[in-house]
């Protein structure tokens, strides 16, 4: 049984950052941040999950039937991720590229330990607890002193395709949208270092610091890493209704402020970009149609412009109702892996993306969350991350952008290069 706690916090930025120090000590933590940005669909300010009670580690055979019984049997909060290639179980599709980081495809898992902080109120949700020890951690957390770790030694961050390459790929992409193979895909490639000996929670903090994004997140697994902060929802339910917020659609930010206010407005006007979202809104709402209640899916908001700090991006919301003969699973199923990170029509551009890109994405453009008790759930979409493997010390990021007929190449190259600035801030 769980038992819950509820305690005031006076200072809830300086309590996440000490939560986050604390949660260090235990082989599985997740900490997700929305960083107080504004947004109309958020359950928590901040969660931390961590030590697991039973745990899920499978590749993609038969993942989301194991993924259906694992929730379903604990009927407890489930937090961990499913990556990229889970597509392979629910499609005829392979993923045969270069892989240095070598997580598995799915990770859940029920942790002992849960605090969820919504304003200055923080709920402590503990298995099998006694008074003593959560009194303790909670001391512990309180006293926690952040040190300034060492600097780690400056990372060579290698770029997996060439401009040159980069360039010949987006090409072969456009004549197989003109032949009619497709008309939109995200096109990614990978900038990695080897060797590399980080410390994964001082770069997340660098990050998250830089960004302050709706849906950070920092994920360990024993010795697997995810530092992201990501923009961007996946999908969420709250009691039946489904919501989904795919990003189409970037601009640089500028220091000035009028031009700053120019560079939005033109994003808001771009017809390529508006193209872009468009077509992805457009694949969402038909994979929300195929669990959801008849005429209930729905487009709320269209080509909606966000402001981050490093980046001015589109975004649209699409809801539904999930029709009551579907599950939890079967509705992250119908609508996986999320439009934004693939294209349409979906399965032809997942093919061309496997032939042309030569990194297999893992959990880059997969997806970390969690699952209530009572079935709800928030994902989000992993862009804008590190990836970071201790044992093999191999560091990865991955960055993408969205071709369709109206690309021009070079500027989609410009596009990756802006959007990696962060990671290779970071890193370096």
């Amino acid at each position: 049984m769980r038992t819950s706690v509820y305690k005031p916090i006076p200072d809830a930025k300086l309590f996440k950052q000490q939560l986050l120090f604390w949660a260090q000590q235990f082989r599985e933590v997740i900490f997700m941040d929305s960083n107080d940005y504004p947004q109309e669909y958020s359950s928590y300010d901040c969660i931390l999950a961590v030590d697991a009670f039973t745990s899920l580690k499978t590749d993609y055979y038969n993942a989301f039937e194991d993924l259906k019984q694992y929730q379903q049997t604990t009927k407890d909060w489930l937090f961990g991720y499913l990556a990229y290639d889970l597509k392979n179980d629910i499609e005829a599709l392979e993923s045969n590229n270069f892989d240095g980081l070598d997580f598995p495809d799915l990770f859940f898992f029920q942790p002992k330990k849960i605090f969820l902080l919504k304003g200055n109120q923080l709920e402590i949700s503990y298995l099998t607890m006694c008074d003593e020890e959560l009194e303790q951690d909670f001391e512990e957390i309180e006293n926690s002193q952040m040190q300034q770790l060492e600097t780690a030694e400056s990372l060579l961050i290698q770029q997996r395709i060439s401009k040159e390459s980069y360039l010949q790929k987006v090409s072969k992409m456009l004549a197989h949208i003109h032949q009619g193979d497709m008309y939109e895909a995200n096109f990614c490639m990978e900038f990695y270092a080897e060797n590399a000996r980080i410390d994964p929670f001082d770069k997340f903090k660098k990050l998250n610091e830089i960004s302050k994004p709706p849906f950070a997140v920092f994920f360990k697994n024993n010795k697997h890493f995810l530092l992201s902060a990501t923009p961007e929802r996946y999908l969420k339910k709250e009691g039946e209704k489904l919501i989904s917020q795919p990003i189409k659609g970037t601009s640089k930010r500028f220091s000035d402020p009028i031009e700053d206010e120019n560079a939005k407005n033109q994003l808001a006007l771009d017809p390529k970009e508006r193209a872009e979202n468009i077509m992805i809104t457009d694949l969402v709402r038909n994979d929300l149609s195929r669990i959801a209640q008849k005429g209930s899916v729905a487009v709320d908001e269209l080509c909606g412009i966000y402001s981050f700090m490093q980046v001015h991006q589109m975004i649209s919301t699409i809801t539904a109702k999930l029709d009551p003969q579907f599950n939890v699973i079967d509705a992250i199923k119908a609508t996986f892996p999320m439009g934004s990170m693939t294209g349409a029509p979906k399965i032809s551009a997942m093919k061309i993306i496997e032939e042309l890109e030569e990194t297999k994405r893992g959990l880059y453009s997969g997806t970390v969350g969690y699952f209530a008790p009572n079935g709800d759930f928030d994902f989000n979409v992993v862009i804008r991350s590190i990836l970071y493997n201790q044992e093999k010390q191999y560091v990865s990021f991955s960055v993408g952008s969205a071709i369709t007929s109206q690309s021009i190449a070079e500027r989609e190259y410009e596009e990756c290069l802006l959007k990696a600035k962060a990671m290779q801030e970071v890193l370096q």
